[in-house]
Parts: structure tokens; C-alpha cells; sequence
């Protein structure tokens, strides 16, 4: 893949507006997305996540996305398969000669491609599993941390996504040698950010927007269409509140409040994996969120032209 120009990354917290600079890009340079967000992955959950397909539309024109609405809500999608799944896309698009952006949020699933992490499809371990039963929240959060420097921004936000992080954790632990190498990629890496009060206000803002666009309808659906509560707790975030607030666990307000708390909080961590990609020797050439979306480009054209020339 090095006789490629190399990958262009487009990374940042949440609520920064990736998908559009992305998709911006794409349209000038004809390039095609691959989606790095571990929930956009799955079908009819579209508000909770932010897939913001109308940012794919630019002047009349579709832009190509890949890796958004390929397994349907109850599976527990991982990151080997993610990675499985990246390359033969990447494959496909570098077949038809156009560019690919990476464009997300999920520090673990953008740097399982850039740092090649080694993975292996791992199986459920019950007797690990009923051990960990018993372990209080903070516990388990102990355990996982003791097993490993990398883990998803989302391990801890349920009991059942932090067991299933220390069952991976144990395994890749215990079979190293049936790792499987990825690829070297290279990549010129853009991230998007912005002060953290602006963050939180855009947020807050968005949040209340897709409440009123229906998002509590939508996860009111999936619970109709039999998909379990625990299921849909585990992806965290609003799937989580929003599936406590409909079995009537707390009001609405309170569902608002702490929602909006959670997200703020998730913001955070995923600036905290960024600044420790950067430590690690990552290069992310960052603009300002807040400018104007031609001003944000321009900048970003200017960085990719100069990572071609090099």
C-alpha cells in the first residue's frame, strides 16, 4: 500500500464537525470515507450517533462512505473485525484509484489502523465471566487498567462493555503469538478541535436537537423491534439513557441533565486519547473548529498538498 498518497485522517471529539469537513474534502479531492465512529457501524441508530448523512450530499453530489450501517443493533462489533473490515474496503477504493479519508472519533478503532495494532478474534470466556460477577463497578475498572494502557474511550461507561474489554485484555494477554500483523498505512493526520466551553455548548446544542428530532422514537423503536435493553445500554451514551429513561428508571429531565453530562465527559476522554497519540509520536495537525467551513478547508487542502510533496 505505500505506492499509495497516503491515507488522510480527519479525527477529534465529538461535536467538532468532522463528517463535513470530511466529506468537503472528499468532494474536491475525489475521494471516498471510511467511517471510524464503533457505533455508526450499526443499522436504524442514526440520531444517537450522529451518522449526519445529509453532510454527505455536497451541491447534488453523493459521497461515497463506507463502514456506516453494516450489522444490525444487538451484535457487539469489535475492533479486530473493524479492522478486517477497513482493509478490504481500503483495498476496493485504492482498486478505483480514488483517495480515502479515515473520518471519526473512536480512538481505538483510527489507531488499530494507523499503529497496526496486532488483534485476533476473541471468544466469550464464561468462567472469566462469572467470576467478574461479582466485582464492583470500580473493580472491574481496577482489573481492566492493570491489563492494559489501550482501551476504548466507551470501556467503562457499562458493566457489560468493561467485562468484555478485560476478556479481550486476558486473551490477547495469554495468546500473543496468534496475533495477527496489519499492515503498515500511512497517513497525514487532521484533527479537529476547540475550546472546551465551545465543545460542551455545541453538545448541549446538538443533543437537544436530535431529542427533537426524535431520537428517544428511535431508540423506542429498536426496543419494539425486539432488540434488548441490556443490548442497547451496552453501546453507552444515549442508548444508555435514553433506554433507562423509557423503562423508567428517571425523568426526563433528569435523562437531559446526565445525558448531556456523560457526553461532555466522553468529549474529554477522546481529547485525551488524541494528546496520547501525539506523545506516542502521532503528527495531528490541528485546526480550529470554530472557523468557517471554507477557511477549515483551505487549511486542510494546504496540509494534505504538503504531505503529498514530501
Amino acid at each position: 500500500m505505500s505506492d499509495r498518497l497516503p491515507l488522510i485522517t480527519i479525527l477529534g471529539p465529538t461535536a467538532t464537525g468532522k463528517t463535513a469537513i470530511a466529506a468537503g474534502l472528499a468532494h474536491v479531492i475525489d475521494a471516498e470515507i471510511i467511517s471510524a465512529d464503533s457505533r455508526q457501524v450499526y443499522r436504524r441508530m442514526d440520531l444517537g450517533t450522529g451518522k449526519d448523512l445529509d453532510d454527505y450530499q455536497i451541491n447534488g453530489k453523493s459521497i461515497p462512505y463506507h463502514l456506516i450501517d453494516v450489522v444490525e443493533p444487538g451484535y457487539k462489533y469489535n475492533v479486530f473485525e473493524y479492522q478486517q473490515d477497513f482493509l478490504k474496503v481500503y483495498a476496493e477504493i485504492n482498486s478505483r484509484s480514488n483517495r480515502t479519508i479515515l473520518c471519526g472519533g473512536s480512538g481505538m478503532y483510527i489507531e488499530s489502523v494507523l499503529d497496526g495494532y496486532k488483534m485476533t478474534a476473541v471468544p466469550v470466556n464464561e468462567r472469566l465471566r462469572s467470576e467478574l460477577a461479582d466485582y464492583t463497578d470500580a473493580q472491574l475498572e481496577q482489573r481492566l487498567r492493570s491489563l492494559e494502557k489501550l482501551h476504548n474511550n466507551a470501556d467503562f461507561e457499562t458493566r457489560q462493555r468493561t467485562i468484555r474489554a478485560i476478556e479481550i485484555a486476558e486473551y490477547q494477554q495469554n495468546n500473543a503469538k496468534l496475533m495477527s500483523d496489519f499492515p503498515k498505512i500511512d497517513s497525514v493526520i487532521i484533527g479537529l478541535r476547540a475550546e472546551r466551553e465551545i465543545v460542551c455548548q455545541r453538545i448541549y446544542y446538538r443533543l437537544k436537537q436530535r431529542l427533537r428530532n426524535g431520537m428517544i422514537d428511535e431508540v423506542q423503536a429498536l426496543l419494539d423491534s425486539g432488540i434488548q435493553p441490556d443490548d442497547l445500554i451496552y453501546y453507552g451514551l444515549e442508548y444508555k439513557f435514553i433506554t433507562q429513561y423509557l423503562q423508567g428508571e428517571f425523568s426526563y429531565n433528569y435523562m437531559v441533565e446526565h445525558l448531556n453530562i456523560a457526553i461532555r465527559q466522553f468529549a474529554k476522554r477522546q481529547m485525551t486519547w488524541f494528546r496520547r497519540m501525539e506523545r506516542n509520536g502521532f503528527k495531528i495537525n490541528w485546526i480550529d473548529a470554530e472557523l468557517p467551513m471554507e477557511e477549515k478547508m483551505q487549511i486542510a487542502l494546504k496540509i494534505i498538498e504538503q504531505n503529498d510533496n514530501k
